[in-house]
């Protein structure tokens, strides 16, 4: 998973090195998955499997340049940050501030300068904020510097219309008990063509493309961990890098010689370019850690299939297995997987508990309320 968190304080902080940069998805296919290393040393910091990592990226050179060339700026002026360091304005844009979405604070001053800009106020009005999240999709801080080049600012003036740059939260794909030194990441590296320009994920291209040395943290994710009890089945439903936290259940129910049966539901676009860890998974199902694989391609066919119907397909034993006592792992999207996994898993609790809607809800609620049903999306 990748998303922005508050940075911890310095004492949970340290630095990593990649060791390890590997495509996951085939060459051919146009979306790119990559499998990360990264070594955290002998003394490195310590986490459990569930938990994730967060990634303090650094902007694209190439982006900070064409922004300074804008603003006719050589990039060696000196600024402050919001720490209250003196850097120079170069380093302030590589390492401090984002450069992506524009701060209502830039847009407004844009505004105010600008008198082609001043459409720029009615999208501001509190009372338009989805106008103004369509208006800037796919858009960046050089898009309106470019636009409106009659927009001057000090070096000062403009840092301080930025956004501070933040983390990057990815669920851990590892298990501290098979890999102690090291961290492995699942990533989906965000490449796309908008107006004309190439644009970049800020960590993952960072990660992809520059990183070497990586400060990073440990975030805790005391709602997703695995039960205490090694002898409990365990259901994982996890398409796409969704992948990861359950690649590393699998480690560590392996390595503690847990008895519990596991259960895998991955889903991704075709079988030939983006099974990730394929040949792991296979393997585990061979040697009995892994009981149950299934493994849906949406591409592969017509009719588009995803988790949640071969969930349905497999009903009842989906509802067997949580009336052993099964927990129930979700992670992914939050904004469409999570909810239709929810909503399939009210049908199959229907159809094969044999229960109404309203006692469907109440087993789901019952499930939650007991932490059998744990959800790690974004």
């Amino acid at each position: 998973m990748d998303t922005v968190v508050s940075p911890p304080s310095k004492g949970r902080s340290s630095i990593g090195r990649l060791t390890v940069n590997r495509r996951l998805t085939n060459e051919s296919f146009g979306k790119e998955t990559r499998h990360f290393e990264i070594s955290l040393g002998e003394e490195g910091l310590q986490y459990e499997v569930g938990d994730s990592v967060g990634v303090l990226p650094t902007n694209d050179p190439q982006l900070v340049e064409r922004i300074l060339r804008v603003l006719e700026f050589s990039g060696t002026e000196s600024v402050q940050t919001s720490d209250g360091a003196t850097v120079s304005l170069q380093q302030a844009l590589l390492g401090k501030f984002t450069l992506t979405r524009p701060s209502k604070a830039l847009l407004s001053e844009i505004a105010k300068r600008d008198p082609s800009a001043t459409f720029l106020k009615d999208l501001l009005d509190p009372n338009a904020a989805m106008k103004l999240d369509r208006y800037l999709f796919g858009m960046d801080i050089l898009d309106f510097l470019e636009k409106f080049r009659s927009v001057r600012f000090t070096p000062e003036e403009f840092v301080g219309l930025l956004r501070r740059l933040q983390p990057r939260l990815y669920s851990i794909a590892s298990s501290q008990k098979v890999y102690p030194y090291s961290i492995h990441l699942t990533v989906a590296i965000v490449r796309y063509l908008s107006y004309d320009r190439l644009r970049r994920g800020v960590c993952s291209t960072f990660l992809a493309e520059r990183a070497a040395v990586i400060p990073l943290f440990i975030h805790s994710a005391r709602h997703f961990r695995i039960p205490k009890d090694p002898d409990v089945p365990i259901i994982m439903v996890g398409p796409g890098t969704g992948i990861a936290p359950f690649r590393a259940f699998l480690q560590e129910r392996r390595a503690v010689g847990s008895r519990g049966k596991n259960w895998l539901f991955f889903g991704g676009r075709r079988y030939a370019s983006d099974f990730f860890y394929q040949n792991e998974l296979e393997a585990y199902r061979t040697e009995g850690t892994l009981h149950c694989l299934d493994a849906v391609f949406s591409r592969d066919q017509e009719l588009k299939i995803y988790v949640q119907h071969c969930m349905l397909e497999k009903a009842k034993e989906f509802y067997h297995w949580l009336e052993s006592g099964a927990y129930l792992y979700v992670c992914g999207d939050a904004a469409h997987m999570a909810k239709e996994v929810e909503n399939t898993l009210r049908v199959i609790v229907e159809k094969a508990g044999d229960k109404t809607g309203d006692q469907s809800g109440e087993y789901i609620k019952k499930l939650k309320s007991e932490r059998r049903y744990r959800c790690d999306v974004y």
